[in-house]
Formats: structure tokens, sequence, C-alpha cells
């Protein structure tokens, strides 16, 4: 199956490309040559960069946050945003949070797929996009 031209990434997804240890390490690599060789175009937000770049930090180390801002980020298309994302993302995690656990950075990811990218599928490998009802390759 082909990937489609334009997918939203999930931190899941670029934290899996980049620690070898990660159970979805091998996955990730596949399907990020496979978009590689489609010209897929990567979206995702300033709120994943920032959790991705933290849990990299955390997890692996400074050099490993760094090779994703250096050699990841830079190929990437920010989804911009206002505050109207934020106050929907509020009322999302209201809404859907007390019985799951769902980060806000999720709602907002969740907010910005449905309302602004046309509800884009999305790379990602936990089961919190699925939760929510997007459309999830992985």
């Amino acid at each position: 199956m082909a990937l489609p031209a334009r997918l939203f990434c999930d931190t899941s997804f670029f934290y899996a490309c980049l620690d070898p240890d990660d159970v979805n390490h091998d996955r990730a690599g596949e399907l990020t040559r496979e978009a590689a060789a489609s010209a897929v175009v990567f979206f995702t937000t300033w709120d994943i960069v920032s959790e991705t770049v933290t849990l990299l930090r955390y997890r692996i180390g400074y050099k490993a946050a760094l090779t994703f801002l250096d050699e990841v980020k830079p190929n990437l298309r920010i989804a911009e945003y206002g505050k109207g994302v934020h106050d929907a993302a509020e009322q999302t995690f209201r809404q859907r949070g007390r019985g799951r656990r769902l980060s806000f950075c999720d709602a907002i990811s969740f907010v910005v797929v449905t309302t602004l990218l046309d509800h884009m599928p999305c790379l990602a490998f936990d089961k919190d996009f699925l939760a929510l009802g997007l459309t999830v390759i992985g």
C-alpha cells in the first residue's frame, strides 16, 4: 500500500526513528524510507517538536535531541495555529481526557489534524491517536 502524499507525525514516530532500542524502530525506518521514495511531506506542530526533543534528551541524550533538530526538523512542515486551537484542545481534553490517558499535546494534535489539516493520516505508534478516532499508519 502506498503512503499518502501528506502525513502528520507524532512524537512516538519520531522517537522510534531515533531510538534503535525502541520496539517500533524497524517499522519507523521502513516508513521513513518509503516516505522518502514517494516524496511524502511530513507535517507536525511545534508542540510535538518540543515533546520529541525533550523525550530524546531525557531518554537517549543530548546528541539524539540535536540530531532531531538538525536533521529531521528542517524537513518538516510545522502547522501554525492560533488561540482557537488551544481553546478547542482544552475542550477536547476536558471531554475525552477523563476516561483515558490523554496528553494536552495529543489534544492539540487532534484539533490540528481534524480542523486545519483535513483529517490527514498520522504516523504514530501509541494508541492515543487511534483512541481519538484519527487515521493512523504505524
